[in-house]
């Protein structure tokens, strides 16, 4: 696998990200124009109004999707962490630490995962700061 860094992280689903949130999208405005154009026939309008309900809840569910997803990720990620930090230090994670900043975490070696740790709580750090700060990148191909 190519190597993983800062600038190649991010990981985009092709399926997902550029076919069907596309497709929900127009399905979406092509409903909605629809329903514009059924206004003045009563006839069209019931199936035209729920064709835009259903369109819209199809982008409900795909983003519920997704979100139920990573949140399952983050606490799988945050056990993980919490785990390596008490096999590196004898002690649990700073409970100051958010998921986010947890998750970024991750992504640093062993070498440097306690200090890097230990100066995002104290400084509170962003977790795109957190993830700048890595000096040695510790890959993550399973992220979802």
């Amino acid at each position: 696998m190519k190597e993983q860094n800062y600038s190649n992280h991010v990981r985009l689903v092709p399926g997902y990200h550029f076919i069907l949130s596309p497709i929900l999208l127009l399905t979406c405005i092509g409903s909605l124009v629809n329903l514009w154009k059924s206004l003045g026939d009563h006839q069209r309008l019931y199936s035209a109004s729920l064709i835009v309900v259903l369109s819209f809840c199809a982008v409900g569910i795909a983003g519920f999707a997704r979100i139920f997803a990573l949140k399952a990720q983050d606490r799988a990620i945050r056990a993980e962490e919490n785990l390596r930090h008490y096999v590196l230090t004898g002690k649990l994670l700073d409970p100051r630490l958010g998921v986010k900043q947890i998750v970024a975490l991750r992504f640093a070696s062993d070498e440097e995962f306690v200090e890097l740790a230990k100066r995002a709580a104290e400084q509170n750090m962003e977790p795109d700061a957190i993830k700048r700060a890595i000096k040695n990148w510790r890959a993550d191909h399973y992220r979802v």
